[in-house]
């Protein structure tokens, strides 16, 4: 690239397709600034851009940070100034664009205003629904696609699988692997993790098992994502032993794998196989699984679990990068299980300043005080709640009927028309448990926390 700038610099009056053909350079070559510095150049010298120049500037802008957001907003007023904001393949790089920082309504209107729709053009919206935690859109778009005949490739099943996983809807994600199957993907890598990932997230890992053993080719994601399976479906057993056989295989692990293992020890209060895995990324001279913040706050949990409240907190202290909620917040939880109200103070004040607006700390601060009969503590937690406007987000759980997804909302919808049968069916579960012995834990009830 240097020698390609140097010759570019020695030209008398580049044409636009040079222009293009070094910021296309810049971008292969992952030099998203030098490709977005070069357009800038090359609007100050009035060469007008074109139809080839803008997917190439708006991929840059899409791999850096946020700050090349209005740096991407702004090659969007080029492209409707030069007139080529209809071209499929520029209205579609802006649909990544505006997806990769999660402009959900700038992409899907950007898509809803096309008049010729291609097949990456619907992989794009997808795609950018699945990453961005709208799996049910994703799932909808996928299945309007091939009501209207557009015939899917990989990067639609990978993507439409993805979300699959992400809402556990086994079901549809069943009848989406089957296609797959039909279509002759079996072979394909990308699709292959997407089905082991949609098995292992709707904890279904007899076939996520089964379907690794009969990969031909495996990658560092196939054995990852096998590993987290097991580790979040509590069989850290077979985790940890998969991760021995990932070692043995000559695969080198990655930071998710690290994850995967470190999450199991922490399920099966492992602790100084833990600490040893740590120790081991810690020393490593392999930058791919150097520790991230991640692994800080597994260390955390791992030791918050075991009841090592005291060394997770050192822990914390001695940590290289400044800790965030994620770290704090595992530590916190391990205080409410081991009933230490003082560290959970303490640790509940440091999170209000982190994230002043998060309401699960402070309702975890409250819980514990409930547990040990504060109630004044629990009051006044309540009171600043309302004085900051703080608002509890209702939890919710999805789950599959007659193949569409339904939501179950925490506290209920009062205007769904289905709210009183739902009603109805929970308070006779109810009775049936309280038949056979169950006593559920109301000690840490925050009563009416809707009032919050």
């Amino acid at each position: 690239m240097v020698y390609a700038r140097q010759l570019f610099d020695e030209m008398h009056k580049p044409r636009s397709f040079l222009w293009n053909t070094l910021i296309k350079g810049y971008v292969k070559n992952e030099r998203f600034i030098d490709a977005i510095l070069l357009y800038g150049h090359m609007h100050r010298m009035g060469v007008r851009p074109d139809k080839f120049t803008f997917p190439f500037v708006l991929k840059g802008c899409g791999k850096l940070d946020d700050f090349s957001v209005s740096v991407g907003e702004g090659v969007h007023v080029h492209v409707l100034k030069f007139g080529v904001d209809l071209d499929v393949i520029v209205r579609t790089e802006l649909m990544v664009f505006y997806a990769k920082f999660g402009e959900l309504g700038s992409a899907d209107y950007l898509f809803e205003s096309m008049a010729d729709r291609d097949l990456v053009s619907w992989n794009a919206l997808i795609t950018a629904y699945a990453q961005n935690r709208h799996a049910d859109k994703a799932i909808g778009l996928f299945r309007q696609m091939n009501l209207i005949g557009i015939k899917p490739d990989a990067v639609t099943f990978a993507s439409t699988l993805s979300a699959c996983a992400h809402l556990g809807c086994l079901q549809i994600g069943e009848q989406i692997d089957q296609l797959t199957v039909n279509e002759n993907f079996e072979t394909n890598m990308v699709i292959n993790n997407a089905r082991l990932d949609l098995y292992a997230k709707c904890g279904d890992m007899d076939t996520a098992r089964y379907l690794f053993d009969e990969m031909s080719k495996r990658n560092v994601i196939s054995w990852s994502t096998v590993i987290g399976g097991y580790a979040i479906n509590g069989d850290s057993e077979k985790a940890l032993d998969l991760f021995t056989k990932m070692q043995a295989a000559g695969m080198e692990p990655n930071h998710v794998t690290f994850l995967g293992v470190l999450s199991a020890c922490s399920h099966a209060g492992l602790v100084n196989q833990g600490r040893s895995y740590f120790n081991y990324m810690v020393s490593s001279n392999n930058c791919n699984i150097h520790p991230r913040i991640e692994h800080y706050a597994c260390m955390v949990d791992l030791l918050g679990r075991a009841g090592l409240l005291e060394e997770a907190y050192q822990f914390i202290k001695s940590m290289p990068m400044k800790p965030d909620s994620g770290v704090w917040g595992a530590l916190l939880s391990a205080c409410r299980i081991h009933q230490n109200t003082e560290l959970s103070q303490h640790i509940a004040k440091i999170l209000c300043n982190i994230a002043p607006q998060t309401a699960s700390y402070r309702v975890l601060l409250s819980n514990i005080y409930a547990a040990s009969g504060r109630w004044g503590d629990v009051e006044k937690v309540r009171l600043q709640m309302r004085r900051k406007s703080v608002k509890k987000i209702a939890g919710y759980s999805s789950f599959e009927a007659t193949d569409k997804i339904c939501v179950f909302f925490n506290g209920g919808d009062q205007l769904d028309p289905m709210f009183p049968k739902v009603y109805d069916v929970l308070e006779e579960l109810s009775r049936k448990i309280k038949d056979v012995g169950s006593v559920p834990v109301t000690s840490a009830a925050l009563h009416e926390l809707d009032m919050v």
